[in-house]
C-alpha cells in the first residue's frame, strides 16, 4: 500500500492522480510531526511505501517561524523514515547556496544559506539516516494549475495590469509537478537498497525567472509586458540562490527516466487551465 503525504499540495496532486489506490494524507488525518501517530498509521494501513510530498515552503515566514519548518521539513521526514516502510522524500534546490556556475550534481557539497534551506537539508540527512531504503529527490522551480505558485500568479498579474517587473539574475529550471509526479511513479516498484540516496529531478533547460515569466505570457496569448529587474531590485527576507541548475544525470539513469525540456512542461500546464 502506499501513502502520499502532503496529498493536498500541487505534487502530491498530481501524485495522487496516477496512484488513484493510494491512501492519500494530509495533516487533517496524519501529523506527520507526531512520532507515535506515524508508526501506527503505517502499521494499521500495512504501508509499503511513503511519498513524502509533505514541506513547509513558506521561504520567506520560515527565517521567523524556525520551530515550525523545523519539525515539519526535519522531524516529520525523519518519522516517517523511522516507521519501517520504504520512502520517496522531496527536497530542494534551496540545499545549495547558489554560487555554481555549472549544474549541481546529487553528491554536490551542500550550503543552505535561509531557514527553509537548511531545515530541508537536515530532513533529507534525517531520511539517510532512518530509512532502510530511501530516494530523496531534489527539485526547484515547482509548478501546477493547482495551488499557489509562479505561473498561476503570472497569469493573474498578466490579465491584469499592462507590464510587470520579474527578477533576472537567478538562474534555474521549472519544473511541472505532473512530469515529476510520472518519474516517482516510474521510480517506486524500482526502489532498493542498492540505489537508496540522493538524486535530481527538473525539466530540462536553464532559464531566468524573467525568461520564464516571458514564456508564460506567450503561452498564455496575454499582452503584459514583463521587465528584467535585478534581485537587489526585489528584496525578500530569505536569501535566494542565485544559480541553482541541477544535473540530472544520475535519476536518468540508475531508473530509465526521460525528462522533457521546461517548455514542453509549461506547455502541458497551461492546457490545463
Amino acid at each position: 500500500m502506499y501513502l502520499i503525504t502532503g496529498c493536498k499540495g500541487q505534487l502530491g496532486t498530481e501524485i495522487a492522480k496516477l496512484l488513484p489506490d493510494a491512501i492519500c494524507a494530509d495533516v487533517d488525518m496524519l501529523d506527520i510531526t507526531d512520532a507515535v501517530a506515524v508508526k501506527n498509521f503505517v502499521r494499521e494501513n500495512n504501508i509499503d511505501v511513503i511519498i513524502n510530498c509533505a514541506a513547509y515552503t513558506a521561504v520567506d515566514r520560515a527565517e521567523d517561524e524556525i520551530d515550525i519548518a523545523t519539525k515539519i521539513n526535519t522531524d516529520g521526514p525523519r518519522n516517517l523514515a523511522q516507521s519501517g516502510a520504504k520512502i520517496i522524500h522531496i527536497s530542494t534546490d534551496y540545499v545549495f547556496d547558489g554560487t555554481a556556475h555549472t549544474p549541481y550534481d546529487a553528491d554536490a557539497p551542500t550550503n543552505p544559506v535561509s531557514v527553509y534551506g537548511k531545515t530541508k537539508r537536515a530532513g533529507e540527512l534525517a531520511v539517510l539516516e532512518n530509512a532502510k531504503c530511501a530516494v530523496i529527490i531534489r527539485t526547484a522551480w515547482l509548478y501546477s494549475n493547482h495551488g499557489n505558485n509562479f505561473v498561476k500568479t503570472m497569469r493573474k498579474l498578466g490579465a491584469e495590469k499592462e507590464s510587470i517587473n520579474v527578477v533576472a539574475d537567478q538562474i534555474g529550471t521549472p519544473t511541472f509537478a505532473g512530469d515529476l509526479a510520472a518519474a516517482i511513479v516510474k521510480i517506486i516498484p524500482q526502489m532498493s537498497e542498492q540505489n537508496s540516496g540522493i538524486y535530481h529531478f527538473t525539466n530540462m533547460g536553464v532559464c531566468s525567472w524573467y525568461d520564464f515569466a516571458c514564456e508564460i505570457m506567450n503561452m498564455s496569448g496575454l499582452k503584459c509586458c514583463v521587465n528584467p529587474i535585478k534581485s537587489a531590485q526585489y528584496p525578500t527576507r530569505a536569501v535566494r540562490p542565485f544559480y541553482s541548475v541541477l544535473d540530472k544525470e544520475k535519476i536518468k539513469t540508475t531508473f530509465g527516466i526521460e525528462i522533457q525540456h521546461w517548455k514542453k512542461g509549461l506547455e502541458k500546464c497551461i492546457k490545463q487551465f
